[in-house]
């Protein structure tokens, strides 16, 4: 697989995000994450209106439901087309496994590719302390995560949504072939907001990161081409 640089069009509307990437001069080389804002908002015809565009796509609804709902819901969205589709890992097996069949009914059913399955792990914004008294587990993050990454493996998921700080302890307890993808990226000249375990381009890539995800730095910077620019550089040259 490739390693893009996703950005996260995390907008509104569909106006704002199609404004937003009129910017580039070629959106067909661009990965797109589209999430639950922007599709809540505007439905599937989003996802036909940024295809036209040529941009490969990651819609991340991270679904969460017992083991048929999940799999119908799949379905449908395989059947759009997209390229990568998130699940909560922590649905457990069952339903990660039930969410692979129904992507690949739907890619069967519409001639399509199936997309790339990621379980999401433990958010970006969860913290150590929140992991331990709100979550009530007493595993380190970085054990939490690779349980939730052998369990999702196993299911037949295709990779994980991780932070940059369990890389190295997935890399080097999974198989190869795994797909890493990691958000919570931050150039140092570049504020954190919310995010709680967060890393640059370069250190995700150097720990191996499969892609990385980038938003509000981009997305809401006066100078976006330059912005994404010095984000891919720094992914690129690591």
């Amino acid at each position: 697989m490739a390693k893009p640089l996703m950005i996260a069009l995390d907008f509104p509307t569909g106006k704002r995000a199609l404004d937003f990437l009129s910017a580039f001069d070629q959106p067909e080389k661009l990965t797109v994450k589209i999430g639950m804002e922007l599709f809540y908002a505007e439905g599937p015809s989003i996802i036909e209106r940024v295809k036209a565009l040529g941009c490969d796509i990651f819609l991340d609804l991270k679904l969460f439901d017992i083991p048929n709902t999940v799999k119908q819901a799949m379905h449908r969205l395989a059947l759009l087309g997209v390229n990568y589709v998130t699940v909560h890992g922590l649905g457990g097996s069952e339903m990660i496994a039930a969410a692979k069949a129904g992507l690949k009914e739907g890619a069967e059913e519409a001639g399509l590719k199936e997309p790339v399955l990621l379980a999401v792990t433990e958010l970006t914004s969860i913290s150590d302390q929140v992991l331990k008294e709100e979550q009530n587990v007493q595993l380190p993050m970085k054990d939490m995560v690779l349980s939730l990454a052998q369990t999702a493996r196993k299911a037949g998921a295709d990779g994980v949504v991780c932070s940059s700080q369990e890389l190295q302890t997935l890399n080097e307890s999974m198989a190869d072939g795994f797909f890493y993808l990691v958000p919570g990226i931050r150039l140092p000249e570049d504020g954190v907001q919310d995010q709680k375990r967060v890393a640059s381009p370069a250190f995700a890539r150097k720990n191996g990161a499969s892609a990385i995800v980038v938003g509000r730095p981009i997305t809401k910077n006066a100078y976006v081409k330059e912005a994404y620019n010095r984000y891919e550089e720094d992914w690129l040259d690591a």
